[in-house]
Order: C-alpha cells, then sequence, then structure tokens
C-alpha cells in the first residue's frame, strides 16, 4: 500500500527512519521537533501580515508566513494519514496559536532572543543524538525539505506507534521496517566502500 511521490508516507517514513533508528536518538527528537517548529513560528510571527483586517478585528492573530506554514503542514498531514495527519494538523495549529500568543506578549527585542537560545539548545542536542547515538548525519543533509516537513510527523507517528501500537494501515509498521533496514545496510556498505 502506500501512496506515490509526495503522499507516499511509506518512504518518507522509510527514508526518515534509516537516519534515526538508535533509540536515543529517536528520543531526543521527540523531545526538540516540536519546539523547534513551535519556536520557528514564534519568529514567522514577525513577518508581514498578508491580509489587512479592520480594527478590533486583530485580536494577535495574523494571516502571515507562520500562518501559511501551518497550513500547509497541516494540510500536508491530513494528506498523509487521515487520523494520524488530522492529530498533527491540531498540534500545528496549536502552536501556531501558542507561538503567535507568545510573539504577541515578548515583542520583537525578546522574541527572537528567546527563539535563538532555544533553537540552538534543540538542534545541538539533535546533532548530539545524530553524532553520538546514530552515528549517521542527519537527514537533512541529504534532503532538506523532506527532513524538515517530515519531522514533526515522523515523531508523532513513532510516539503513537510505541504508545498505542497505531498503524496508518495494516503492514505499514513491518514494510517500512524493512526498508529502513535495506537503508541502512546499503549505507554501511557505502560507508564500508569509502573506508577500504
Amino acid at each position: 500500500m502506500g501512496g506515490r511521490g509526495l503522499f507516499d508516507l511509506e518512504n518518507h517514513f522509510a527514508f526518515y527512519g534509516a537516519y534515526h533508528s538508535n533509540p536515543v536518538n529517536i528520543f531526543i527528537h521527540t523531545l526538540f521537533v516540536w519546539p523547534i517548529l513551535f519556536t520557528s513560528l514564534v519568529l514567522l510571527y514577525f513577518t508581514p501580515s498578508l491580509l489587512n483586517f479592520p480594527a478590533g478585528v486583530y485580536h494577535g492573530f495574523l494571516f502571515n508566513f507562520g500562518f501559511v506554514f501551518t497550513v500547509i503542514y497541516a494540510l500536508y498531514y491530513v494528506g498523509l494519514d487521515k487520523k494520524a495527519g488530522s492529530l498533527a494538523a491540531l498540534l500545528c495549529v496549536l502552536c501556531w496559536v501558542g507561538a503567535s500568543v507568545l510573539a504577541s506578549r515578548l515583542g520583537f527585542s525578546l522574541a527572537w532572543k528567546v527563539v535563538l537560545a532555544a533553537q540552538l539548545f534543540c538542534w545541538t542536542g539533535q546533532f548530539i543524538g545524530h553524532g553520538v547515538f546514530e552515528k549517521r548525519a542527519p537527514a537533512l543533509l541529504d534532503n532538506l525539505v523532506q527532513a524538515f516537513l517530515m519531522a514533526p510527523f515522523f515523531v508523532l507517528l513513532e510516539v503513537l506507534q510505541t504508545a498505542f501500537g497505531y498503524e496508518p494501515y495494516p503492514g505499514f509498521h513491518a514494510n517500512v521496517t524493512e526498508k529502513i533496514e535495506a537503508n541502512i545496510k546499503e549505507w554501511q556498505e557505502e560507508k564500508q566502500k569509502k573506508q577500504s
């Protein structure tokens, strides 16, 4: 099963999973991926609004790039898988709402410092996860767009699968595991060729 191309959840999940097979690295990503998305939305709050609202309608929510990214992520996740995607879409919207509230309260001069500190902390954690535990470069070095777009959904699916045994469809986990193992084996063989 699985779709084609952009909405082929099995292949996307297997690609991302091949770079995140170590349990400690997966745990680190589970902790840090959504905060990276959240703090990115805090910063995107300060991009110009794409629509002008009449006075009194504003309430601190701007239809800016943060909103556009939230809609793109939310719709994409629903397109990948209706159930888990709807949960991911809800989390994206909640992140946008929370980020908008926080950003409007902090103001730009404080917000960018908070975002910088949080992003440095989260990214450092993830690079340690890859360097120390996974011993493989992050997925974003091979496919930047896919890594950024899939990361939040990947960690959510990991949590749903681990905690509740959730699968988008029967056989999904087995198919993905097989593809991940094949990808890791291929990577290890290439690595050995380069070393010899």
